[in-house]
């Protein structure tokens, strides 16, 4: 591997990692505007594709023009940004949020995180091999990392009602979907132009049925905060980072790698909420910090 390609591969990796840490913010933001404020999932859902998407299309377009018209020019190209931005980017965001307020954050994300077994299926039967040793590790290492900051240890602690089951292993199929699908027009436009294309498209598409400006919660400074929190780190930053490291790394390596989110929302929780850390969330911490580094 020469020095280009092993520097790609570094910054990928990071870009996923810290694309990762930031969607657990959005978990944390999301959970306290549901639990204080009663905010409508769909009201957050709509409003943060809405808002967040165009945040991203303003970059685009200052930045980026060209390949923003090539994209929407390009018919073959055009219909697999739109089937990414209804089946992946927009199913995850709805999945996910609902997955939060039947059930808990901690409980999503150890949903979604079933995203890699997924993935490395899908990975597997399109090259037609068996997973590697690295990738069994790696995976085993980030479900057993997830489940013991979620949970605790104790198997108990993920009793859900079905439709928080169902949601959830929902948001697992949307998240590698999410992986998956860009692959292919991510390396042509770039993860600022292909995400903030989707994400728009499907704020205007979802805001045209929710009409979030007829229903404005009723927010204080905190609650601000952290819808802000939400829309510009939880989203923006958050997919931006995440979508660079699909392209830079592959969907395996992103979502491997991704599964740090666990830790971010470990610690966000612990700042608004003052939870303490616990044995079993340091083990859990290093079994993830492991898997990042077997999975570079």
């Amino acid at each position: 591997m020469n020095d280009r390609a092993t520097r790609t591969l570094i910054l990928g990796a990071l870009s996923t990692a810290v694309g990762g840490a930031f969607w657990g913010f959005s978990g944390t933001a999301a959970s306290y505007l549901f639990k204080l404020y009663h905010v409508d999932v769909l009201w957050l859902m709509s409003s943060r594709q809405l808002l967040a998407g165009a945040l991203f299309m303003l970059i685009a377009v200052t930045f980026d023009r060209k390949r923003l018209v090539a994209l929407w020019t390009t018919p073959a190209h055009r219909r697999e940004l739109l089937v990414f931005a209804a089946l992946g980017l927009l199913l995850n965001q709805f999945a996910y949020l609902a997955t939060v307020q039947v059930t808990n954050p901690g409980t999503a994300t150890v949903m979604q995180c079933l995203q890699l077994l997924v993935i490395m299926a899908y990975s597997c039967i399109r090259a037609r091999r068996k997973p590697r040793r690295r990738e069994v590790i790696g995976v085993a290492l980030a479900l057993g990392g997830t489940f013991l900051i979620a949970t605790g240890g104790d198997p108990s602690r993920l009793s859900i009602p079905p439709i928080g089951l169902a949601l959830g292993l929902l948001t697992a199929c949307a998240a590698a979907l999410m992986a998956i699908l860009p692959v292919r027009i991510l390396p042509a436009y770039g993860s600022t132009v292909v995400t903030g294309s989707a994400m728009f498209t499907s704020g205007l598409a979802t805001s045209a049925v929710v009409r979030p400006w007829a229903s404005i919660p009723t927010l204080d400074t905190h609650g601000w905060i952290a819808f802000a929190v939400l829309i510009i780190v939880g989203s923006l930053l958050a997919y931006l980072l995440y979508m660079q490291g699909v392209k830079d790394i592959g969907s395996m390596r992103a979502g491997l790698i991704g599964t740090i989110e666990p830790i971010s929302a470990t610690i966000t929780s612990a700042i608004m909420v003052g939870t303490v850390f616990t044995p079993t969330d340091l083990t859990g911490f290093a079994m993830i910090i492991a898997m990042v580094f077997l999975t570079v």
